[in-house]
């Protein structure tokens, strides 16, 4: 039996249709954005994340010269709130990445599937959705109400 899968997202065309709190991650994961490291790549990731008290942490992309060793903008932020905040709960992911000398021809930029399985161990832990938007330096930005949206076939602790 064939089965289609039907992805829900909204997409904002440009800053003036976000809201205060979307307009400050959008603000912040920029800033994060400058300050990766990112030699290698030129590819560089800045992530800003919502807590439930309303604090704002970041977070960019940091390589390594042996690749493995490196870790994304999401899992730099996500990691450091789970070890520092872990009873709080995640309401919104902004990311806002691309190639350094940023063109206007550059998508908005999803994570990369180990940041949506590390986003999905979040969204499990808590027991509640968590906003994700992802954007370009255009103003041009993807949201989803579910890291489920982009990875249906997802796989948890259920599993186990």
């Amino acid at each position: 039996m064939k089965k289609n899968i039907n992805i829900n997202y909204e997409h904002f065309k440009g800053r003036n249709e976000l809201s205060e709190v979307e307009n400050s991650l959008f603000e912040k994961a920029i800033q994060a954005r400058e300050n990766a490291y990112a030699p290698y790549s030129n590819f560089f990731v800045g992530c800003a994340v919502l807590l439930e008290n309303g604090e704002i942490f970041s977070g960019n992309n940091q390589e390594n010269a042996a690749f493995p060793s490196g870790l994304c903008a999401e899992r730099t932020a996500l990691f450091w709130i789970g070890a520092n905040f872990p009873d709080q709960k995640i309401k919104k992911i902004f990311i806002v990445g691309g190639p350094k000398e940023f063109s206007e021809t550059n998508p908005p930029i999803p994570p990369c599937g180990a940041c949506r399985q590390s986003i999905i161990e979040y969204e499990t832990k808590q027991n509640e959705n968590i906003e994700l938007y992802f954007s370009n330096l255009n103003d041009e930005v993807i949201k989803v109400t579910s890291i489920k949206d982009l990875l249906p076939f997802y796989f948890d602790g259920t599993f186990l």
